[in-house]
């Protein structure tokens, strides 16, 4: 993983180049977590079930369609894409942009407002601070074709020393509450909103002053104070204040072209926030208080080719959006600030009440879950994406029907040890589909994951259309690697969630073990070697084999 220090000097470095020349958000709905459930009595073995001696298992090279099995939808696999590379997305990609100027230090709401609708604003290089949220017209261009940087925040000047501290006064909004739930759930204080960069390198937040050191700061409210660790003598201090850099309903609105940073959203709100049938491309989103781009009634939105990393909570959100399509984007090292790895939304990127397709783009080392569709998403297709090394599961699909997971790279995923972390099925693994129907998952590459495809029901309770219910979920075509440690594929139910038989299938998978007789299956609770898994009536057309 890139260390934040060096990302920072990377930031910090083109702002300088920026600046010398070329070179209020709707709420995205959490999962209430609960305690992980208990089994379902009798289903459970206390020991590993009685297996008869592994023979060798041969893969085979044309398996043969189980007679049990249920058929698979007559819908082809999409055409797999290639996965977008780190230097093809960002401002390098935005192409030019013609209208008029605005040039650093005007304010630049003013200039859209003087603007009719359909018009074009093109940001000139250099650094801009916006102290108001940029509020588009319908089909208005927001671009920039020199690089231009868009920050939320402000300088810290006046500092003095204070024991072995230095501190500023006068910088901090008045206490508000907190949102959000936090990885440390007793300091508790991911969701405060300002963030601190000294020389562009984001400091820690901390709880108290006692415990400032140096790479650290603490916000007193009461008394209106910023403490610092180390001496800011002959170096840039700035603190993220303002909320929003861009947000609008109005429709087809593009945004181009720009980089925007150090914008201090509430938890679950976006630094940038789409509305219907945008077009939001090349743009960097980095270093934000909480999700880098938001996706709020945006029906019918294009994102693509952003380069979305380091922000505070999440890289992107979607809510109550219908056929966004989120394509070629580069989604990494998100949740800088400290929010649940494990169970909220915090990581790449989560949807909530939403379609689309998200589509080769490349998810990686982001803390949380690599792509989540948890609470009644409908009708999204998550393909030919690499999703790697995200703390939590590499895609969760949860609470959420008619979805097609395919064509995808999953690696190295799952293995967060934050509170709530864990290595059962129960945890997640590469692929987790979670009390959902009306799933597909195939003709993807998963290994080296905590698990490799994790099946669970749980009791949920109602969604839009009813009783949320595990049924009709396909696995098929895929590769799966389970080598080590105690990776495991399968399903799991607790009491009240028992799922009918025929309503799970795996079919023709190629499964990679580091040995035959290893129990890297489980059915319901009971543990299986691949005879065990084939003798259950699962993946009877599969083929084994060992590294």
């Amino acid at each position: 993983m890139i260390s934040h220090l060096k990302n920072a000097a990377s930031a910090e470095k083109s702002r300088e180049t920026a600046q010398n020349g070329p070179s209020g958000s709707a709420v995205l709905p959490s999962k209430h977590p609960t305690a992980k459930p208990t089994q379902a009595p009798g289903t459970v073995s206390s020991k590993p079930p009685t297996v008869a001696p592994p023979k060798k298992v041969v893969p085979s090279k044309k398996p043969v369609p189980s007679k049990t099995a249920k058929a698979e939808p007559e819908t082809p696999p999409a055409k797999t894409e290639p996965t977008i590379g780190e230097t093809d997305a960002g401002p390098a990609v935005a192409g030019p942009c013609s209208g008029v100027l605005i040039k650093p230090g005007q304010n630049a709401q003013a200039v859209v407002n003087s603007q009719p609708a359909g018009s074009t604003v093109c940001f000139a290089s250099g650094l801009h601070r916006i102290s108001q949220t940029i509020r588009p017209k319908a089909n208005m261009t927001i671009a920039s074709s020199a690089r231009a940087v868009l920050t939320g925040s402000v300088p810290l000047t006046s500092w003095a020393k204070s024991g072995t501290r230095w501190v500023n006064h006068g910088a901090l909004p008045s206490a508000y509450g907190k949102a959000g739930q936090c990885e440390d759930n007793k300091a508790n204080i991911c969701s405060l909103r300002e963030q601190v960069f000294v020389d562009g390198t984001h400091l820690t937040r901390v709880a108290s002053a006692a415990a400032v050191k140096a790479g650290t700061f603490f916000a007193d409210y009461a008394a209106n104070a910023i403490y610092l660790g180390s001496n800011p003598a002959g170096h840039k201090v700035e603190m993220s204040k303002t909320a929003t850099a861009i947000e609008s309903n109005q429709p087809g609105v593009t945004v181009r072209g720009l980089t925007i940073e150090h914008f201090a959203s509430p938890a679950q709100a976006g630094a940038l926030v789409s509305g219907p049938n945008w077009t939001v491309k090349a743009n960097e989103v980095r270093w934000n208080k909480s999700v880098g781009l938001m996706l709020v009634k945006a029906n019918n939105t294009k994102v693509e080719r952003n380069l979305v990393h380091h922000n505070g909570q999440l890289g992107l959100g979607q809510y109550n959006s219908l056929k966004a399509n989120v394509t070629r984007n580069v989604i990494t090292y998100n949740n800088t600030d400290g929010f649940w790895i494990a169970d909220w939304e915090s990581g790449g990127m989560k949807s909530t009440r939403s379609s689309g397709t998200v589509s080769a783009n490349l998810i990686r080392s982001n803390k949380g879950v690599g792509f989540w569709a948890d609470v009644a998403d409908d009708g999204r297709t998550i393909s030919s994406n690499k999703i790697v090394s995200n703390a939590a599961d590499g895609i969760r699909f949860e609470i959420s029907r008619n979805g097609v997971i395919e064509n995808n790279t999953v690696t190295g995923n799952g293995f967060g040890t934050g509170r709530g972390s864990g290595t059962s099925l129960w945890d997640g693994g590469g692929i987790n589909v979670n009390t959902s129907s009306n799933v597909t998952v195939r003709n993807n590459t998963v290994s080296g994951n905590v698990n490799g495809v994790s099946i669970q029901s749980r009791t949920r309770g109602d969604g839009p259309w009813g009783r949320y219910l595990l049924r009709n979920v396909h696995v098929t075509g895929n590769t799966i690697g389970m080598t080590g440690g105690t990776q495991a594929t399968g399903m799991v139910q607790n009491s009240g969630a028992e799922v009918p038989a025929g309503q799970l299938t795996f079919s023709a998978n190629t499964y990679l073990l580091d040995k035959l007789a290893a129990q890297r299956f489980s059915k319901f609770g009971t543990k299986l070697t691949a005879i065990g898994w084939r003798s259950a009536g699962l993946d009877t057309s599969g083929s084994f084999s060992t590294s």
